[in-house]
Formats: structure tokens, sequence, C-alpha cells
């Protein structure tokens, strides 16, 4: 359950080695929260993250997770839920890919859909089916400005986050009533690993942001997080511009 000062006791983070999901725990066990479980792909990246947590205070687990391997999702993140009740789910996992290889490539463009969108699916209604069963907890589903519109220069990458922007909000709506919150967080673009080397877009922004404004909304029990919040006018706007005039724009 969640604390007097409304942080979680235990998180799930899904993307075990995401830059965003490791500073939201930071930020978290600052807050009071006692244990984490990173779910990702066995490493040395994911020993390292667990071992940075530790050195923080938390009781903190790994958990083989591949976004991919949708049939092993039920096995392997409901046995979690069996070793104690979760208050927050953070999906955290997702991939770029490259735009310009993936267009010349369908294999590859495949994969991008599949990881962010089919295993998100998945693995967001394995957990909030046991959340759902446990009577409490928050999902919080990291989706993308990208997915607002699609651009040119993207529109793979952001196909695959609109699909998992309205199945986060579908889910919400099924969810509400429940106990169970859904929080959708819409960051822009994020300087993390993921983003190295790539020309920064407006109002650009960290993990560290993304991580205040994850913990802000869970106390406010928001639905829909902007990072940073000016970009909810900003896609208002965008979301109207004509198409012709849309295409000449340098986005």
């Amino acid at each position: 359950m969640k604390d007097a000062f409304g942080a979680p006791q235990s998180l799930l983070v899904l993307g075990g080695t995401s830059e965003i999901g490791l500073a939201t725990a930071r930020r978290l066990i600052a807050r009071r929260t006692r244990t984490i479980w990173l779910a990702g792909r066995p490493s040395p990246a994911l020993a390292a993250a667990a071992d940075s947590l530790r050195a923080l205070g938390a009781d903190v687990h790994t958990v083989p997770f591949d976004a991919l391997d949708t049939e092993s999702h039920e096995e392997r993140l409901g046995k979690i839920f069996t070793e104690g009740a979760i208050d927050m789910v953070l999906m955290a996992f997702g991939v770029l890919g490259d735009q310009a290889r993936d267009e010349s490539d369908p294999v590859a463009a495949v994969r991008v859909a599949q990881t962010n969108y089919t295993g998100a699916v998945s693995a967001g209604l394995v957990c909030a089916a046991s959340l759902q069963a446990q009577g409490h907890g928050s999902l919080v589903v990291l989706s993308s400005v990208a997915g607002e519109r699609a651009r040119r220069a993207d529109f793979i990458y952001g196909s695959s986050k609109a699909g998992l922007d309205a199945f986060a909000q579908g889910l919400g709506d099924a969810l509400h009533g429940t106990g169970v919150h859904v929080m959708v967080v819409r960051p822009g673009f994020v300087r993390s690993k993921m983003t190295a080397g790539l020309a920064e877009a407006p109002l650009a922004t960290t993990p560290e942001a993304v991580a205040s404004a994850i913990e802000l909304g869970l106390r406010r029990r928001s639905e829909t997080v902007w990072v940073p919040g000016a970009l909810r006018m900003v896609m208002a706007a965008v979301r109207h511009v004509p198409r012709p005039l849309f295409r000449r724009l340098p986005v």
C-alpha cells in the first residue's frame, strides 16, 4: 500500500535498465519506497542497476523479462505478484529504432512495433489483472509526444507510441472504479542514451525531470502527464496544423 506520503512502498519497473525507470525508482526510494523489482533481459547492466538501488537502501530483485516474448509474460510477471503486493508498475521499456533503416527493412520496423505496442499490450494486461486482483495500485505507462501526430522523421516509432497511448487510455477507462489507477506519461525529447547523437528537439527534458513529473502525477492521481507541461498546449496546436503545411514544417 502507499504510505502516509502517498508514495508506493513497492515498485515494479518493466524495462529494468531504463534511465527514466531508474530515475523514478531513485526518487521514490527517497520517498520511502522499499521494495523494487527490475524486470529486463539478464545482463551486466541490469545487475548494475539493481546494485545501484540497493546502495540507496532498497530491497531490489531482478526478474527476466523480454517484451517480445509475450508467451512468458503471464507466468513471469504474474509470479512477482505472488511474492507480495505491488503498489506501482512502471512500463518503461521501448525502442526508438532507426527510421531511415527501418523504412527499407520491414522486419526491423515490425520489431519496433512489437516491442513498443504488442509487448506493452501483453505486459500491461497481465499487470492490470494482477493489480485489480489485489484491489489497488498504479500502472504508469511511458508514452511519448511522438504518438500525438505522425511525423516524417519518426512515424514508425510514433505510430507504435500512438497505439500504446490509445491502449493505455482505454485500459484506464476499463479499470476506473476498481481501485487501480492508470497514468499515461507523455515526455518530449528526453536526453538519454537512447537519443544520444540525435538533434535535440525544443523543450527537451531529462530522465530526472520525467521522474519528478511521475511522482507529482501519482500524488495528484493524474491520468495524463506531459513533460514538460508546456507540451500540452504545443501539441494541441500541432494536431490542428493543416496537413500540407505540416509536411513543410521542420519536425
